[in-house]
C-alpha cells in the first residue's frame, strides 16, 4: 500500500513520461489496440471450437483480421488435438490465409500430441522441402521435441544421433533433457540415469530443467528422501529452484502426509520469491484442515479465483455487432444454455508486453481502456516479458496507479532484478531505498540475482553497495547463504576486473570463518592466471590446501588451461604431475593442450614424456572433466549423480571423477 501511495504522489517520472508521450503522439500502428482486436477474435475461435457448430468457426475464420498470430494462438488454445485439426481443415477454405513458421510449428505439436507420427513426418518433410515459402527448415531440436511429445523413443534417439554426428562437441543441454525426460515418462529408469551420466561425462552443464526431470523421476518412483536431498543441494550448485520443482514436491509430500516437510517447502518458496500456483490448492487445503492456518490462509486467499475477471460466452443476441469496443467482455450470465462454454478471456502477457514496447500515448490509452484486472502474477509476467528495462519500469510505475492494484514483494523483486540485469543502477538504488524505508525485506535469492546481474552489466561498485546493505534490505541470513552471496560477489568483482576488491573480500571471508567452495576457488584461479598474476594463483591454491579442501580433477584442469594460455607451460606441467600423483586423470583435451604448449615453448622432451605416460591410458581418458567454474564442482556433480543412480542401480558407474 505504501509503495502504491509513493508512486501515485511522488513519482513524477511516471506522469511526466506519460504526458510527454501523449503530447508527442505516435505515427506507428497502435499495437496494443491490434493486440486486443486479435484477442477478441481468438476468443471467438476458442468458443467456436468448443461448440457443436462448424458454421461459427468458418464465420470467424473469414474475418479479415485473421492472420498467422491469431491462428497460432487459437491452435495453442484448442481444447483437444481433434478440435485443433478441425481448425486446420477449415483454414483450407480461407483463401486469404497462408501458413507461417508459427502456425506450422503449432500444427506439428498438435500432431505430436495426437500421436499422428506419419502425418508429423510428412509435415516435417514438406517444410524441409520448401513447400511452404514462409517456413524455415525444422531444426534437430524441434524434431526431438515433437517426437518426444508423441513418445516416439526410437525417433528421438535417431534424430539425436544424427545431430551429434554434425557437431564438433557435445550438443546443448536441452537435448539431453529431452531424452532423459522421455526415458522417465516411458519407465526407462536406468536409461534416464545413463543419459544424465553421459551429460556430465561429456561436459554439458545440467540446468534447472535437468534437475526438475530428476526430481520428477525420484518422486514418480517414490524416492522422496532422495528427491528432497537433491532439491536442497540445488542452491549450492548455483541452480535456481523452480515453481515446477516446488509443485512436484509439495504434492508428493502432501500425499505421503508429511505436512511438516510441506510447510518447510512453502516457507522456502516464499523466501525464493516464487508465487504458488492453483495446482497447489489441494495441498494447501489439506494443510489448513490439519491446523496449519497461519501458513496457508494468505496463500489460499491469493489462489482463489478473482471475481473481478469475467468469463466469456455466447450472448443471447447472435446478430453481427460492429462495436468499436474491442475489449468488451460478454457477461457469462447472458447465455442461452448452461451447456454453452464459459472461458476466461484470452490473455498472453508476452504478446501484450511486446505490443507495449514503444509505450506511446495511444498504446497506453488502449491499455487503460481495456480495464484489465491487474494481479500480482500478471504484473510479474509482464515485467519479465518486456524487452526493454526502461519500458518495464514505465509499466511498473503506471500499473502502481491502477485501481485495485498494489505492488507487493513479488512485483518489486521482479522489477529490481530486471533493472539490475540491464545495469539501471540509479533506478535500482531508488527502489532499494524505498524498500528499506518501508521496512520491506527482499528475499535472499533476489539479492543474489542483483549481485549476479551487476556482474553481467559490469557494475561492481553497485554490487558492493548492495552487498554491504544486505542486513537492512534482507535481514539475517545463514552461514551457507553467506557463502553463496560471497561467491556471487567475487564472481561479479572479477567480471568487472576489480581484482583488489575481490582479494579484500577473500580476506573478509577468512576473518568470518567462511571458506569458499571448490568452484569459487577454481574461478578465481582461472581469472588471475589469465591475467598473468601467477603469485596470486599460487596463493589461492595454497589457501585451498590450508583450508582442508581436496582439489578435484576439474580444479587441476582449470590450472593447466590457465597456465598454458598465459604461456607458462612449465607450471602447467607441474600441476599435471601433482594431478597424477593424487591418482587423478586429465581429460583428452587438457592433455593435448599441455603437449601443444610444451612444444610451442621448446620443451620437447617434456612433451614427449607426457605423451608416453598417457599413451597406455589414452583410451580411457574422459572426454571432459565434470565441473564448471563458479557454479558446480566435480565433487558435487558426483554426489548428485550418486544420489540419483543409487535409487535405480545396485552399483554406481565408476570413473565419474576420474
Amino acid at each position: 500500500m505504501y509503495l502504491n501511495r509513493f508512486y501515485q504522489r511522488n513519482n513524477t517520472f511516471t506522469y511526466l513520461s506519460l504526458h510527454f508521450c501523449r503530447f508527442l503522439g505516435t505515427q506507428n500502428v497502435n499495437k496494443v489496440a491490434l493486440y486486443f482486436q486479435r484477442a477478441r477474435l481468438i476468443d471467438s475461435i476458442r468458443l467456436a471450437l468448443r461448440s457443436n457448430s462448424s458454421d461459427n468457426l468458418i464465420t470467424n475464420l473469414e474475418n479479415p483480421s485473421l492472420d498467422s498470430f491469431v491462428v497460432t494462438k487459437a491452435l495453442q488454445s484448442a481444447p483437444s488435438p481433434e478440435s485443433a485439426l478441425s481448425l486446420i481443415e477449415c483454414l483450407k477454405k480461407i483463401p486469404h490465409f497462408s501458413h507461417t513458421n508459427n502456425t506450422l510449428y503449432a500444427l506439428a505439436k498438435i500432431l505430436a500430441k495426437a500421436r499422428e507420427t506419419a502425418k508429423l513426418q510428412a509435415l516435417i518433410n514438406a517444410i524441409n522441402s520448401g513447400k511452404f515459402i514462409n517456413a524455415a527448415r525444422v531444426s534437430y531440436m524441434d524434431r526431438m521435441r515433437w517426437y518426444a511429445i508423441s513418445k516416439e523413443f526410437n525417433e528421438v534417439v535417431r534424430v539425436w544421433g544424427e545431430w551429434r554426428t554434425t557437431l564438433q562437441k557435445h550438443p546443448c543441454t536441452e537435448s539431453y533433457n529431452i531424452v532423459m525426460g522421455l526415458c522417465v515418462q516411458m519407465g526407462k529408469d536406468r536409461d534416464a540415469v545413463r543419459v544424465f551420466h553421459r551429460m556430465i561425462e561429456e561436459g554439458a552443464l545440467p540446468n534447472c530443467r535437468t534437475y526438475t526431470i530428476i526430481i520428477e523421476h525420484l518422486v514418480r518412483t517414490r524416492k522422496l528422501d532422495s528427491a528432497i536431498e537433491l532439491f536442497h543441494m540445488l542452491p549450492h550448485v548455483r541452480i535456481k529452484r523452480t515453481l515446477k520443482q516446488y509443485s512436484v514436491l509439495v504434492e508428493a509430500f502432501t500425499i505421503s502426509n508429511q505436512l511438516d516437510v510441506v510447510k518447510n517447502l512453502l516457507d522456502q518458496m516464499r523466501s525464493d520469491g516464487i508465487l504458488p500456483v492453483r495446482a497447489m490448492l489441494w495441498s494447501l487445503q489439506r494443510m489448513q484442515s490439519a491446523g496449519y492456518d497461519a501458513e496457508t490462509n494468505e496463500l489460499l486467499r491469493d489462489m482463489l479465483p478473482d471475481g473481478r475477471i469475467k468469463k466469456i460466452g455466447y450472448s443471447i443476441d447472435n446478430s453481427e455487432d460492429d462495436s468499436d469496443d474491442e475489449d468488451e467482455e460478454i457477461d457469462c450470465n447472458h447465455t442461452d444454455s448452461v451447456d454453452q462454454p464459459h472461458l476466461k478471456p484470452w490473455l498472453d502477457p508476452a504478446s501484450l508486453a511486446n505490443a507495449l514496447q514503444n509505450w506511446g500515448a495511444e498504446e497506453v490509452s488502449a491499455l487503460e481502456d481495456a480495464k484489465l484486472v491487474w494481479t500480482t502474477r500478471l504484473v510479474c509476467k509482464m515485467i519479465r516479458s518486456f524487452k526493454s528495462a526502461e519500458t518495464a519500469w514505465q509499466f511498473f510505475c503506471w500499473v502502481a496507479c491502477q485501481p485495485g492494484f498494489t505492488h507487493d514483494i513479488y512485483t518489486i523483486s521482479r522489477m529490481i532484478a530486471r533493472l539490475a540485469r540491464h545495469g539501471c543502477v540509479d533506478l535500482v538504488d531508488q527502489l532499494l531505498s524505498k524498500v528499506e524505508r518501508e521496512g520491506i525485506q527482499l528475499s535472499f535469492s533476489t539479492i543474489r540475482l542483483i549481485i549476479d546481474f551487476y556482474g553481467i552489466s559490469h557494475n561492481g561498485d553497485a554490487a558492493l553497495r548492495v552487498f554491504k546493505s544486505i542486513n537492512m534490505i534482507c535481514g539475517p541470513i545463514s552461514k551457507s547463504s553467506q557463502l553463496l552471496l560471497y561467491s556471487s560477489l567475487l564472481r561479479t568483482l572479477i567480471k568487472c576486473n576489480m581484482n583488489s576488491d575481490a582479494l579484500h573480500i577473500l580476506e573478509e571471508m577468512s576473518l568470518l570463518g567462511i571458506v569458499p567452495d571448490l568452484q569459487t576457488y577454481s574461478g578465481l584461479m582461472n581469472h588471475f592466471a589469465l591475467h598473468g598474476d601467477i603469485k596470486t594463483v599460487q596463493r589461492l591454491f595454497g589457501m585451498v590446501r590450508q583450508s582442508g579442501i581436496e582439489p578435484d580433477a576439474y580444479m587441476y584442469k582449470v590450472l593447466i588451461h590457465a597456465y598454458c594460455k598465459c604461456g607458462r607451460a612449465a607450471l602447467a606441467l607441474r600441476v599435471f604431475e601433482d594431478m597424477r600423483n593424487f591418482g587423478l586423470l586429465s581429460d583428452a583435451n587438457t592433455k593435448q593442450l599441455l603437449v601443444k604448449s610444451l612444444w610451442k615453448e621448446g620443451k620437447l622432451l617434456e612433451a614427449a614424456s607426457v605423451e608416453e605416460r598417457t599413451e597406455e591410458i589414452s583410451d580411457v581418458l574422459p572426454l571432459a572433466l565434470p565441473g564448471h567454474m563458479f557454479t558446480v564442482s566435480s565433487t558435487d556433480l558426483s554426489k548428485i549423480y550418486n544420489i540419483y543412480s543409487n535409487c535405480f542401480e545396485s552399483t554406481v558407474v565408476e570413473g565419474l571423477c576420474h
